[in-house]
């Protein structure tokens, strides 16, 4: 009987190949068969962004504004601390938004003045600027912080270059909107009384 070299008789491998012309899903149904036992199961369960260990959030109440000298001095002193020790911090601005002036007068209480710079983690108090360097010359601020997202101090956002605000992209920075219904303009309600809005980028 003819052989192919191999071996293997020519009448059976056409009657063979014959078999799956005529049932050419037979060999797909053979391959389904096969299991690779280093590929994992689809029913593994993969862990979600959800959950993910969340960090609590530092948030820095600061100010832009150069009038009051020290103030101003004492916002860039707790702020360099901060960047120092490698954590993301959420900068509220309260001469740029004055709703960040009154959530902070909400969260220090109406007995409390309003003194600047002031550091929450979350919703809880962590101090000003004389607490703020106590910690952080007596090693402690550091223990404090543990658990705080960390960021690159040399991070600058594309979206705004570190000023944490952008002009509104409905009324482009005017506070005025046309409502063609009304056949007038209105005040914007996307932005802030300057006509900014929080940075998406890195304010989200």
């Amino acid at each position: 009987m003819a052989q192919l070299p191999n071996g293997f008789p020519i009448s059976e491998f056409f009657s063979s190949s014959a078999y799956f012309f005529k049932n050419p899903f037979s060999i797909l149904r053979s391959f389904s068969n096969l299991h690779d036992h280093r590929r994992p199961s689809m029913r593994t369960p993969v862990k979600s962004f959800a959950e993910e260990p969340k960090h609590p959030k530092l948030v820095l109440y600061t100010t832009s504004l150069r009038g009051i000298r020290r103030t101003f001095e004492d916002c860039c002193a707790v702020r360099a601390i901060l960047r120092g020790l490698h954590v993301a911090v959420d900068e509220r601005d309260v001469s740029m938004d004055v709703s960040f002036r009154m959530e902070l007068q909400s969260l220090l209480g109406k007995g409390r003045p309003l003194v600047l710079p002031q550091v929450f983690i979350e919703n809880r108090w962590l101090g000003g600027v004389e607490e703020i360097r106590q910690m952080n010359e007596a090693g402690e601020l550091g223990r404090r912080l543990e658990g705080v997202a960390a960021q690159d101090p040399t991070f600058v956002c594309e979206g705004c270059g570190g000023a944490r605000f952008v002009p509104c992209s409905y009324c482009h920075g005017s506070q005025k909107v046309f409502v063609e219904k009304e056949g007038r303009k209105r005040r914007c309600d996307e932005c802030n009384e300057n006509g900014l809005v929080r940075c998406l980028h890195c304010c989200s």
